[in-house]
Parts: structure tokens; sequence; C-alpha cells
């Protein structure tokens, strides 16, 4: 899968993606985009949006994107709490979850 990940995680986090094709909001020349139009950018070329941003479906209707929105349910964005979510991650995108707003604990 083509995965995006959003500015508010660490870049090292693509790493941890294995099997995945993942690049960074930054890496793909769009930093400071805000959320409607980045989703709207990304569902052209990705299959996921990965976020660590709780608000992000009360911020934008979802629904309306052709994009899987994962959200990452940590207190920290720091690398070292999110690498204990990468198994369950990795689980879900093991699997088709085109238009798919989950969050991952």
């Amino acid at each position: 899968m083509r995965i995006l990940i959003d500015e508010c995680l660490p870049r090292k986090l693509r790493l941890l993606l294995i099997g995945h094709e993942a690049i960074t909001v930054t890496q793909a020349g769009w930093s400071g985009i805000k959320n409607g139009k980045l989703l709207a950018l990304a569902q052209e070329g990705f299959d996921v949006f990965l976020t660590i941003d709780q608000n992000l479906a009360a911020q934008q209707n979802l629904p309306n994107f052709n994009i899987a929105v994962v959200v990452l349910d940590s207190h920290s964005s720091e690398i070292e709490q999110l690498v204990f979510l990468i198994p369950k991650l990795l689980a879900l995108l093991s699997k088709p979850i085109s238009g798919l707003h989950r969050v991952v604990a």
C-alpha cells in the first residue's frame, strides 16, 4: 500500500512500515497544506493517510475522500511510544481498507 504520513508524525515511522511504500507529507512536497486540501491531494496517489490527529474525523467529512484514514491513538507522537502500535497497524494494513476511517489503539 502507498501510505502518506502526516506532518505531526515522526519521519522515522515510515521505516517501520515494512512491506509498504510510505512517505511523509514533507517528502511529498506538501508541508503546511491543511487537512482538507491535503486529503484531496493524497487521494490521487495514496491508499492510506496516517495521522495522530484525533480531531480529523470531526474536522473533515471523511466519506467525501477516496482514501483510507488511519489515526494512531497515542498520547505522544514520539517514535518510542508509536512503535507499540506498529504490529496492530501492520495487521490492519495487510487487508483492503479503502475508504475506511480506523483508529489504531
